[in-house]
């Protein structure tokens, strides 16, 4: 199998790194913006570095994997559909629900795959709150708690183009809560704070964001990020049911401290970021799209399993926008796109 990574930047680079030694991949072309960075690291893996997209295509592969800026993703989904050709992306599709529309009718039109690359569904914790929620273990759940904290701040001259704290971070936190529920939502209500540096009113988002979101079966869900979290990387879900309660999240490394006598000290070397604290499962998703490329395997997570999550976070963004509820009826994509 030849696989084809459009995009050299950090995940680009550990997803390279895990499909070279793959066993089922014979070969690698990369290719990025900075021809230098994708030429380096194609040297480094024995690899081979292409010039650009189009020699993506025209010197063939088997599939493709893009982790570009989120403004090429749309495009480069479209014209690998058009090319017959299975996708693994990060996400988002799209930074809009126009783009991730036209894309996801493009892959269906096409009857080609389209995996996302949302991460935590292939976390050992998150597996086991699906599996907890899933048998029962919890019996009716009534409460989830869900946070998404940043050590530190991005570049600013990222923040434009990230989409915001909603689509951009917290938008995993609304595909885990729907996968590890199996529930819908069904009506925001969102609030941000730009109080931080003001890089973020500059870039017309916020530093910090808390989301009340209900979901179809009456159980109520809160969410918060923060790109300003000094302790320490944070990512954690709690689940509180009438009969158990779990978290996800909590370890030794943890970045968070006691302030009871007989609490848990603080952790010694804390988590610093996400691709540290998802390695396994960043690896897991590029394993997991192998076998769906070789047909050994469903979709773990398709164009319109990420949509959903996008629409949440539409939904939020507009919720703290004009400071109101939204209904999710309100964002469109709740139905199956219309392929011209």
């Amino acid at each position: 199998m030849r696989i084809g990574v459009i995009g050299t930047g950090r995940i680009g680079t550990i997803h390279a790194n895990t499909l070279s030694r793959h066993r089922d991949v014979g070969s690698l072309i990369l290719t990025d913006a900075d021809a230098a960075r994708a030429q380096e690291l194609a040297h480094r893996l024995g690899e081979t570095a292409a010039p650009g997209v189009e020699e993506i295509f025209r010197w063939g592969v088997d599939a493709v994997v893009i982790t570009t800026a989120t403004s090429a993703h749309a495009e480069l989904i479209g014209r690998a559909a058009r090319s017959g050709l299975p996708v693994f992306c990060e996400k988002p599709i799209a930074l809009d629900l126009p783009g991730s529309l036209t894309a996801i009718a493009e892959v269906e039109a096409a009857g080609t795959v389209l995996q996302m690359g949302f991460q935590r569904r292939f976390d050992a914790g998150y597996t086991g709150a699906r599996e907890a929620v899933r048998s029962g273990r919890l019996g009716r759940l009534h409460t989830v708690r869900a946070l998404t904290s940043d050590q530190a701040p991005p570049d600013a001259a990222w923040l434009p183009l990230s989409g915001g704290l909603y689509r951009d971070t917290l938008i995993h936190d609304f595909d885990v809560l729907r996968w590890v529920t199996g529930r819908e939502v069904t009506d925001v209500y969102a609030a941000g704070s730009d109080a931080g540096p003001r890089m973020f009113r500059e870039a017309g988002d916020v530093d910090t964001a808390a989301a009340l979101l209900t979901l179809d079966d009456g159980t109520l869900a809160t969410l918060t990020a923060t790109r300003m979290n000094g302790a320490g990387y944070d990512v954690r879900m709690e689940l509180a049911g009438e009969r158990d309660q779990i978290v996800v999240g909590l370890d030794d490394r943890t970045p968070i401290a006691s302030t009871e006598p007989t609490g848990p000290p603080a952790a010694d070397k804390p988590w610093t970021g996400f691709l540290e604290r998802f390695g396994p499962a960043y690896e897991a998703e590029l394993n997991a799209f192998v076998e769906v490329v070789r047909g050994e395997r469903a979709n773990p997570c398709d164009g319109r399993e990420a949509l959903q999550a996008l629409r949440i976070a539409e939904a939020c963004e507009l919720s703290r926008r004009e400071r109101r509820p939204v209904h999710l009826a309100e964002i469109a994509g709740g139905y199956p796109p219309v392929v011209a």
